[in-house]
């Protein structure tokens, strides 16, 4: 139980965020200020919550650090698909558009995305600095990596881009989705998360200190999210049946629109983009 309770944990902390951000995202536009107003305030706490219990190595403080850096980083996603902080770019490119300068939009459209991501990893170091509880900056950079390999690798082509999962206010986004059945750095980074997850669970068995091991467990089970994500890039199966539950809102609205003799509802992104 004792090793089964960590690995649960991480994986069902990790799929009910992720949907409740989903689901948040899918509301009207007019509560996204309220739910970034909320977020925000999570975010400042568990970051108050990261400093706290930097130095504490007791299994509860454990638990909450990892949980304190969970929160910031869905603090990053919800900015980003509630179109806060995106980047300087708004519009999609062009047909035909790709190579070096295709890349170059894309950084640009998620500029100050990334840039947040960098400042908050700094806070969180900071923050954690020669402390004793390395559970919380641990965990926030091991998403921000799988972040960037799961993001590069839709950005070179998969099978499976996700689209689905792109709110209709961040268009722009899917101009960078590009479907393959798979490109030259898939089995680079899947290979590289492998090893990661499974270097933290050969830890994890060999350490003896219950802290400690839950701490090399609570990281290997996001590493191995991190392949699971990888390989849901490419095989063929539906992910977004993970999340029905936070996406069904954004399919009934869909499915209202096509509807013939039904107004449309208008998303006005500009509404958000520019701000």
């Amino acid at each position: 139980m004792s090793l089964g309770l960590p690995i649960a944990f991480a994986l069902l902390f990790w799929w009910f965020s992720t949907g409740v951000i989903f689901y948040l995202d899918s509301l009207p536009m007019r509560t996204f200020k309220w739910s970034m107003a909320a977020a925000t305030m999570l975010f400042a706490a568990a970051l108050v919550c990261l400093w706290q219990t930097s130095g504490d190595r007791s299994l509860p403080a454990v638990y909450a650090a990892f949980s304190s850096a969970v929160v910031p980083w869905g603090w990053q996603e919800m900015s980003l698909y509630m179109g806060y902080v995106t980047g300087p770019r708004k519009h999609r490119c062009a047909e035909g558009c790709s190579g070096w300068r295709h890349f170059g939009h894309a950084i640009a459209a998620n500029l100050w995305h990334e840039i947040a991501i960098i400042a908050t990893a700094a806070v969180i170091v900071v923050l954690t600095w020669n402390a004793a509880n390395h559970a919380g900056v641990w965990a926030f950079l091991l998403l921000w990596g799988m972040h960037l390999s799961a993001r590069l690798n839709v950005f070179l082509g998969v099978r499976n881009v996700s689209e689905e999962f792109v709110p209709p206010h961040m268009e722009v986004l899917k101009s960078f989705l590009t479907r393959k059945p798979m490109n030259l750095l898939f089995p680079v980074s899947v290979t590289a998360a492998t090893v990661i997850a499974v270097m933290l669970f050969t830890w994890a068995a060999t350490e003896s200190g219950t802290a400690a091991r839950t701490e090399y467990l609570l990281l290997a089970s996001l590493a191995a999210l991190g392949v699971l994500e990888h390989w849901l890039l490419v095989l063929p199966l539906p992910v977004e049946k993970l999340f029905a539950w936070s996406l069904s809102r954004r399919r009934q609205k869909a499915a209202n629109k096509a509807q013939p003799g039904r107004p449309l509802e208008t998303t006005h992104p500009r509404l958000i983009l520019t701000r």
